[in-house]
């Protein structure tokens, strides 16, 4: 046995550790939930019941927004196109351009006062979604708090915001 074999688990060793330390080093800002919460706080937010899944890519979306990490979005990205995920996880891009699911009318409310649309309104509904007017058209009434609106899919990826109550439509596209 040469001298220099007695240095080969030691440099083994080495390497894992420097290996390990890099990975350690990438995430070193970001605490998992699993890690931030009591197993009390977990079960009372439910999480237990996600599977492991489901609790990588909610990990994965925390680490991204919390960190500005846009090296985890493609991550979340990767994540979300899985078809195994229930569709309370996947992402919502319906009315944006690159949606390719089924489309279906929206319902909801605006968020506030309602009194028309005036060339660049933009919509903010109580489910989140924020949609601007995309054409030309100018309309008054009475201010209305939280209108009821729907908003619905049209040809060649059109959509159309209907106010409850008033009989014209307004195309828009979405923005949040």
């Amino acid at each position: 046995m040469n001298k220099l074999s007695a240095y080969y688990p030691c440099f083994i060793l080495f390497s894992l550790l420097a290996t390990a330390g890099s990975s350690f080093a990438q995430d070193a800002g970001f605490s998992s939930l699993e890690e931030r919460m009591t197993m009390r706080e977990f079960q009372q937010a439910g999480l237990e019941k996600l599977s492991a899944e489901e609790l990588a890519l909610l990990n994965s979306w925390i680490r991204a927004h919390s960190l500005g990490g846009e090296e985890y979005a493609e991550d979340i990205v990767a994540a979300s196109n899985n078809s195994n995920l229930p569709a309370s996880m996947q992402p919502d891009r319906m009315g944006f351009n690159d949606y390719k699911g089924e489309e279906t009318p929206i319902t909801s409310t605006i968020v506030g006062e309602f009194d028309g649309w005036r060339g660049d309104t933009e919509f903010e509904l109580a489910n989140g979604m924020i949609w601007k007017q995309s054409e030309q058209d100018l309309l008054g009434v009475r201010p209305r708090e939280n209108q009821q609106v729907t908003i619905e899919p049209g040809f060649l990826s059109a959509w159309y915001l209907k106010i409850d109550g008033i009989n014209k439509r307004l195309r828009v596209r979405r923005i949040k």
